[in-house]
């Protein structure tokens, strides 16, 4: 992996298994699925779906930033939601942290994600 660099950043929840908060390759940068959790107590956002949805924007934008960039530098985003009725409210915390052009999306509907996790999000983002 010599032209990939590790992006890490204590302002976003340290990894809890074998991955990397991001690698950077090139001006891409992958990031890593990000849950609700508060990176300081590594537990679960206390509140409803709506405080989840922005603790994982407030994490991603944390690792986004490590990498030297924004979400507003994200062109790929996936939404993974264990119920896909808070698509709506994706929308409108989606549209408190994105301007036009927003990035390529896709939303998908999963059984669970780790720790009891509402929604997870990962994206890929382009810093050139």
């Amino acid at each position: 992996m010599s032209n990939h660099s590790v992006i890490s950043t204590d302002k976003a929840p340290q990894a809890i298994g074998t991955y990397s908060q991001a690698i950077k390759a090139g001006s891409t940068v992958y990031l890593s699925g990000q849950i609700p959790l508060v990176p300081a107590t590594m537990e679960m956002v206390d509140g409803d779906m709506e405080a989840q949805i922005e603790q994982v924007f407030s994490n991603l934008t944390a690792v986004c930033e490590a990498a030297g960039g924004s979400l507003q530098d994200i062109v790929k985003l996936n939404i993974f939601l264990t119920d896909l009725s808070h698509f709506a409210l994706v929308n409108e915390v989606m549209a408190r942290h994105f301007t036009q052009p927003y990035p390529a999306r896709a939303a998908i509907g999963v059984a669970s994600l780790p720790k009891g996790a509402g929604v997870e999000m990962d994206g890929i983002m382009d810093i050139a």
